[in-house]
């Protein structure tokens, strides 16, 4: 039977199982079905990259996958073409945000700011040169001759004009006399028609270096005088709507050429015994000496004294602030001997400036009058200017194209003057007689440059203008030191019967 028979064969006796050899893979039976094969990778799945295949697909993949809230959004409102455009504006508008917070970020980086800084210190330092004028450059009895002609000619102007009837002249002069025609360049009364056949238009008094006075309304106005180029091919006239306005300015500038050729040897050039100009001199309450000044002399302001100036061996310090521990002059003042047209104030004209600095009266320095006293405080400054990308400032001058005419540190005034007098000497042929001039160079005199008052008027102009270009060559200095001076009180001395003080005395506390 088939039953019979299978239970002789599950009877027979059971067949060893043989040992397994070395890499035979090991089967056990009875455990299930066998396992299933790994299928082999594809070429896509085994690359290291994987490319999308349209950047709508990357697009996904990228929305999916990043943590940016807007940009899954997309995706997940793609059905909604509301909330898609929605989310899509929001999205393009925080990018856009972003990188505008980028542009200010880098801009504000490559614009290179500067912070400022003030630190106050107190402690001891340098007390300032300190330069004094007597506002007289020369005695009138020494150079009376040379001015006798030019001051008859403005005193009959003045009388023509005003009737103004100056009695000191006629005492020091001749005799009154119409004598306009001896000098060049009469001052002349202009009508309402145009000057002649070949004239410029008259200027106004705005290109005037000296003269900065506002215009009058005055029936009168054009009152001036002519300048003409070396062969009269073109003329201009200087006038002023204030006659005064264009008497002084033609008085000083007959001035100049008389200055130009009086001899260096004249007895105002010489220094004056300290003691004829200041009475008192105490710097923190101890007495001056003669080691501690110097002297020079101003065409306009006449003999100068700088106190405390580079030359000297032991400079002075300052610790303390008040009056009593400062500098303190008496001055005097003579108004007996002034050159009565030349200048219109008296007193004691006062300048403070760093040692290796050159005393610009014109620029920075003011007038003490007589009969007061007046204290003075000053406050030093130091600026540091960042050069290179920051600014465009130079740190001794060296890399400017102009030369450096004064015997001083580079400053931004002494490049000015400098460029200034560089342009007189190119142009006009002679130098400005208010400035230094190099060797072999001549001052301007109109009997031996008979044109420089026209190319100085014209080269002022354009000076002003700055078509020369001093104010663009002569860059800032990247260091810079000053002193800023307040005038304090002033305070009239009293008068009284048992004590006389000398006349015309000018006392000033720094």
């Amino acid at each position: 039977r088939k039953g019979d028979k299978l239970k002789e064969e599950d009877s027979s006796p059971p067949q060893p199982i043989p040992r397994p050899r070395n890499g035979d893979k090991h089967e056990e039976q009875g455990l299930g079905p066998e396992p299933v094969a790994p299928q082999e990778p594809t070429a896509e799945e085994e690359a290291l990259i994987e490319f999308h295949r349209s950047y709508r697909e990357l697009f996904e993949f990228f929305c999916n996958n990043t943590t940016i809230h807007g940009a899954i959004r997309l995706v997940c409102s793609q059905h909604n073409r509301m909330k898609t455009a929605f989310w899509a504006v929001l999205w393009l508008c925080t990018f856009g945000v972003m990188y505008w917070q980028f542009g200010l970020l880098f801009g504000e980086y490559f614009s290179y700011p500067v912070s400022l800084s003030i630190n106050l210190n107190s402690d001891k330092l340098v007390f300032p040169a300190v330069t004094i004028c007597t506002l007289n450059p020369y005695r009138y009895a020494e150079i009376k001759e040379e001015l006798e002609e030019l001051d008859r000619i403005t005193e009959q102007t003045l009388y023509d004009l005003y009737k103004y009837n100056s009695t000191t002249l006629a005492a020091r002069s001749r005799g009154r006399r119409d004598v306009r025609g001896t000098l060049p360049h009469p001052l002349q009364r202009l009508r309402v028609p145009p000057p002649p056949h070949g004239t410029r238009r008259a200027r106004s008094a705005a290109s005037s270096v000296r003269d900065n006075n506002p215009q009058v309304d005055r029936k009168d106005w054009k009152i001036g005088f002519q300048l003409c180029n070396q062969n009269k091919s073109d003329c201009f006239y200087q006038t002023y709507s204030s006659g005064v306005d264009a008497v002084r300015e033609w008085y000083h500038f007959h001035y100049i050429n008389i200055l130009s050729r009086l001899p260096e040897t004249l007895p105002s050039l010489e220094e004056d015994t300290l003691d004829n100009f200041i009475f008192a001199c105490r710097f923190n309450q101890v007495s001056c000496n003669q080691a501690n000044y110097s002297h020079f002399h101003h065409p306009m302001y006449g003999n100068c004294y700088t106190f405390n100036d580079k030359n000297n061996s032991n400079l002075w310090m300052s610790s303390m602030p008040g009056i009593n521990n400062g500098l303190s002059l008496m001055l005097r003042t003579e108004q007996n001997d002034f050159i009565p047209l030349l200048s219109t104030v008296t007193g004691a004209r006062v300048m403070v400036h760093g040692q290796d600095e050159p005393a610009f009266m014109d620029d920075g320095g003011f007038n003490l009058r007589p009969g007061v006293e007046t204290s003075i405080s000053m406050r030093k400054e130091a600026l540091d200017r960042l050069g290179g990308d920051y600014g465009d400032c130079t740190k001794n001058g060296s890399d400017v194209p102009v030369k450096n005419i004064f015997r001083s540190k580079y400053t931004q005034q002494v490049c000015i003057h400098s460029c200034f007098q560089e342009s007189m000497i190119k142009v006009c042929g002679c130098a400005y007689i208010f400035y230094p001039r190099p060797q072999n160079v001549e001052y301007c005199d109109y009997k031996k440059h008979s044109s420089w008052g026209y190319c100085y008027y014209k080269l002022q102009a354009d000076f002003s203008s700055d078509h020369l270009g001093c104010f663009t060559k002569c860059r800032k200095p990247c260091r810079n030191g000053s002193s800023r001076c307040y005038p304090g009180r002033t305070i009239t001395p009293s008068t009284t019967r048992g004590m006389e003080w000398p006349k015309s005395t000018s006392s000033s506390k720094s």
